[in-house]
């Protein structure tokens, strides 16, 4: 998306920063989708219940 970072895979192993999150989610045409959390690829996710922040960094959390 235009980020040294994101084009060479770095995310993978650095993660994104709020901006660079706000700024993929902006790209989406459809602004009411639901937001959903997956930690195997895809294979399963979750509903995000909450954001928050802990030890300097922004946590996206689910409570179900």
């Amino acid at each position: 998306m235009g980020n040294d970072a994101t084009e060479s895979g770095a995310w993978v192993s650095v993660g994104k920063t709020i901006k660079q999150l706000i700024a993929e989610l902006e790209s989406f045409e459809n602004k009411d989708l639901i937001v959903e959390l997956s930690v195997d690829g895809g294979g399963s996710s979750v509903p995000i219940s909450l954001v928050g922040k802990k030890d300097g960094k922004c946590i996206l959390m689910y409570t179900g």
